[in-house]
């Protein structure tokens, strides 16, 4: 393993001992991050207190797109960059382009965004490289893109606020392999990345499989989806059905959700362990409840507002850090009540906003 890979995963374990501020929609910060210099680059992360600009100079227009809002992760992220928006002074225009498999949609809707006025653009990509065109084109007319969450490979972004989904993956088999070390009793995993081809499923599949390689850990084949109810569902529901004596489900925070009632409704309750590789309001409460093992946390609602943020400090030639993360830890049902839920998950009276003016 490199020697950032090894920093990163040494962080989860620091950054499970640090509790911040409360996230409140007025003081939210300062936040522990991890920021990367030289930007965009493999440098290993330093640990920063990221405080935003109390106010933007002036209302600028912002535009932000998203794969979809089907599941309550991508509702965190748009309470973190309305409920920003709103705290700066800047206006803000949200799309979402319904799924993973409608990048054609996402990339007119972000060239409709631009036509419209927008003064900077906010993405969560549904592909790491075919966005690049866009990206490029968007730069060219001097408007600042911003790589929020899921990872965009184009050279022309201007800052990214996002964790290592290496990592995220990382930790979930890291968790799993600790109880299964080499040398013990073979148990079978049902491994679910999400949609192929996405920048941060095909992170977390590889730091999933590196820290699982050397264990007493048979991952099954991946099995790709979108991240819907519906898709994830008949994904573990037919793994289940070929391989009745699996031990562990790990995947995407949906496929958790999904698979509690798929457990319980086939009696397996306390034979198969659920694990997501990042955390939701529903995979926070079935960990609570104990129906779901571990989650690592990425802190989405504070990704959306250093999004927010750094799209801000580029539009006003503010000093910015370009390439950032909160610092990610793991939440099981040993700290779970030691957690401040606001820091990492939006309220649960949240609904989607997509205009701030």
């Amino acid at each position: 393993m490199k020697l950032q890979q090894r920093i990163q995963i040494g962080s989860i374990l620091l950054a499970g001992l640090w509790v911040s501020l409360s996230a409140s929609a007025s003081n939210w910060y300062p936040y522990m991050v991890s920021s990367t210099e030289p930007p965009f680059t493999n440098s290993t992360p330093r640990s920063e207190s990221y405080t935003p600009l109390a106010k933007a100079a002036k209302k600028w227009n912002l535009c932000v797109s998203f794969p979809h809002m089907k599941d309550a992760y991508w509702l965190g992220v748009d309470y973190g960059v309305t409920e920003e928006a709103k705290r700066a002074g800047a206006k803000l225009q949200l799309v979402e382009a319904g799924g993973y498999t409608n990048l054609g949609k996402q990339i007119s809707q972000i060239e409709d965004c631009v036509a419209a006025g927008a003064n900077a653009v906010i993405i969560g990509g549904i592909s790491a490289d075919g966005l690049n065109n866009l990206v490029k084109n968007v730069t060219a007319k001097k408007i600042p893109v911003i790589d929020l969450v899921n990872g965009i490979n184009s050279p022309d972004i201007a800052a990214k606020s996002l964790v290592s989904f290496y990592t995220m993956g990382f930790s979930t088999g890291d968790y799993l392999a600790k109880k299964h070390p080499k040398g013990s009793p073979t148990v079978k995993v049902g491994w679910f990345p999400g949609p192929a081809g996405a920048g941060w499923v095909e992170a977390a599949h590889k730091g999933f499989m590196d820290a699982t390689k050397n264990s007493a850990l048979k991952v099954l084949d991946p099995k790709y989806g979108d991240t819907g109810k519906e898709a994830q569902s008949k994904l573990v529901e037919d793994v289940l059905q070929a391989n009745p004596d699996l031990k562990y489900i790990a995947g995407t925070a949906v496929t958790a959700e999904a698979a509690q009632g798929i457990v319980k409704s086939r009696n397996l309750g306390g034979k198969v362990q659920l694990l997501s590789f990042y955390i939701t309001p529903g995979v926070y409460e079935g960990i609570k409840q104990g129906q779901i093992m571990a989650s690592p946390a990425d802190s989405m609602v504070i990704q959306g507002r250093i999004a927010v943020d750094q799209a801000i400090r580029l539009l006003e030639g503010k000093p910015v850090l370009k390439h950032v993360g909160p610092k990610i830890f793991v939440v099981d049902q040993q700290n779970i009540g030691r957690i401040v839920k606001e820091n990492i998950l939006p309220p649960d009276s949240f609904t989607p906003v997509f205009t701030v003016n």
